[in-house]
């Protein structure tokens, strides 16, 4: 096997563990997905069976204004928590292409790098500065690439907990009007 011919099956090799890195991540959050819409399903199932049986037993309009109240709690509670775990799987699958991205850029990198140097082994007489030159910009472009991917990576530490951050504030805050509201329905 020529070099050359050497050189494009590894390309291709890395092309194709590359695809099926990606179609590993996608199918695997997809799986995760699946799984939290079934189990969603059949936890909303079950609350409906069980607010049904409750609801037969409710004896007086107290008793009736306590249910709703607790049942709206509980699909708050249920709906926060639906929120968070598709938000997990969501930002994982993010941070994990992210990854695969930028392990890929690297490679390429190196890979420009190593073959502009094999090219200057080769090169005619003079041509070391036009090399030089390209070598900076490949490394200029790299450390660009990898500054960048650090601030994108903070924004998404800075997201990711304003997102929490905001779904407790929230969930609190409307499990709060929720009692009082309640309340002013009780005394009335």
């Amino acid at each position: 096997m020529t070099n050359a011919q050497q050189q494009f099956a590894e390309f291709a090799t890395e092309q194709i563990e590359t695809a099926m890195r990606f179609a590993r991540i996608s199918l695997d959050s997809t799986e995760r997905l699946v799984k939290l819409q079934v189990d969603t399903a059949k936890s909303a199932l079950e609350e409906t069976a069980r607010a049904a049986k409750a609801s037969i037993g409710v004896k007086d309009v107290q008793g009736g204004l306590a249910l709703r109240q607790e049942l709206s709690e509980a699909a708050m509670d249920s709906a926060v928590a639906y929120s968070r775990s598709l938000y997990g799987i969501t930002s994982q699958a993010q941070s994990e292409f992210s990854q695969l991205i930028e392990e890929r850029s690297t490679a390429f990198n190196k890979s420009v790098v190593s073959g502009l140097d094999r090219f200057v082994k080769s090169a005619p007489a003079g041509s070391d500065v036009a090399v030089a030159a390209m070598k900076s910009t490949v490394q200029a472009t790299a450390a660009a690439v990898d500054s960048l991917t650090k601030a994108a990576k903070q924004v998404a530490e800075f997201t990711d907990a304003s997102v929490k951050a905001a779904t407790t504030a929230t969930a609190d805050a409307v499990k709060t009007a929720a009692r009082k509201s309640n309340g002013a329905n009780v005394s009335a």
